[in-house]
């Protein structure tokens, strides 16, 4: 599952499990025979990453890792909204429009919407806040 995050700067973050894909996506160091952790490489150097950590990308795409339960707890209460509604909020802002324009919009996707009407306030907090994105 991908998760998105707008706290104090925009972050993209995976939860790291062990893949190979992950490894190769990541250029993540797999453990060796008497070192049990995976490390990935960051503008810092080595850090240590488990299974079940996350895998965060800054807006320059420099990676790091975060133990789950700081990531949980610092992220955990970000509302939960569905694949297309996040790629609107991510086309509407990179054409820099705000939040008035866009609940003010008449002419987007229907099912986008349909989403913002019912679920107004999470759409806002979203917006403002950050959000996970559905699996």
């Amino acid at each position: 599952m991908t998760e998105i995050y707008r706290k104090t700067a925009t972050i993209r973050a995976e939860q790291f499990d062990g893949s190979d894909k992950m490894v190769k996506k990541y250029n993540i160091t797999p453990p060796m025979p008497l070192d049990p952790d995976y490390t990935i490489n960051t503008l810092e150097g080595d850090m240590v990453l488990g299974v079940g950590d996350w895998v965060a990308t800054g807006i320059k795409g420099e990676h790091w890792a975060i133990a789950d339960d700081v990531f949980k707890k610092t992220y955990a209460d970000l509302p939960v909204i569905p694949d297309y509604v996040a790629k609107y909020i991510n086309y509407r802002k990179s054409n820099h429009c705000n939040i008035l324009d866009v609940m003010n919009d008449y002419f987007r996707e229907d099912r986008v919407d349909k989403y913002i009407e019912r679920n107004s306030n999470v759409f806002a907090r979203a917006w403002l806040d950050g959000y996970t994105v559905e699996e």
